[in-house]
């Protein structure tokens, strides 16, 4: 039997003992190892007991004054109407210029605007829905050919010296409607297919053409031996709408 050679292990070494490390506290800085030299970084490392809690809390910012000396306020502030370009005496003073039949104020409809016209032609609307009609549409469509069908015939007559755009023409249009408004007003009131509702149709479509056709001329002074053929295009616009109203 042959001789086996014995089997040596070789002998593991104890491995010498790790230093264990003690867990720092999450966002801290580390101090350094000597105590005189400052930190990196010096707002990082702070001291959270050391902050006295406050008690009172700080008033409002001042405010800043304006370039005239005065503080500026809501007080200041123009009303919204005028910001908008909403000019209600104005407005009132055109529509009381409207209601005279017999006198022409011109020179209150040289500043057009859209407001009061606009006003009108939604009361016009309104009326005609409580009349069981829905011609707001039909309302606005129209003021709208009938300004561009104006605008045309008057500056064919004035050539180059007229001096009536279409702004004006749609704004002048749209007062001159409140005959017609108030003709709504009456019509509910008034048996439909009589003679009393037509002929207070014939007195109102008069009293708008009247005005329109003398605004008109008033305003161009250049037409005025033309006014006839001024007043026939009005008295169409103004009969078109009566029509809403007795039909």
């Amino acid at each position: 039997m042959a001789n086996v050679p014995p089997v040596v292990f070789p002998t593991a070494t104890p491995a010498a003992p790790q230093q264990r490390r003690l867990p720092t506290a999450p966002f801290q800085n580390p101090r350094p190892s000597n105590p005189n030299l400052n930190p990196g970084i010096p707002f990082i490392s702070f001291d959270v007991g050391s902050a006295v809690p406050s008690t009172s809390f700080s008033g409002p910012p001042p405010i800043a004054p304006s370039i005239g000396g005065g503080i500026t306020g809501f007080e200041d502030e123009p009303p919204l109407l005028e910001e908008l370009g909403i000019n209600t005496k104005q407005i009132w003073q055109k529509t009381l210029s409207i209601l005279n039949p017999f006198r022409n104020s011109s020179q209150l409809h040289e500043d057009a605007d859209l407001s009061g016209p606009f006003l009108f032609l939604m009361a016009f609307g309104l009326f005609q829905l409580l009349a069981g009609k829905f011609h707001f549409g039909i309302i606005l469509g129209w003021v709208t050919m009938a300004s561009g069908f104006l605008y045309v015939v008057f500056n064919m007559l004035a050539g180059r010296n007229g001096n009536l755009d279409l702004y004006k023409c749609l704004s002048l249009i749209g007062y001159c409607m409140l005959p017609i408004v108030i003709l709504s007003a009456v019509s509910l009131f008034v048996p439909q297919g009589g003679i009393a509702i037509m002929l207070l149709t014939g007195v109102f479509v008069i009293w708008s053409t009247r005005k329109c056709a003398g605004l008109v001329v008033e305003m161009a002074q250049c037409v005025d031996e033309h006014s006839g053929l001024i007043t026939y295009p009005c008295l169409l616009i103004y009969m078109l709408f009566s029509l809403l109203v007795v039909f």
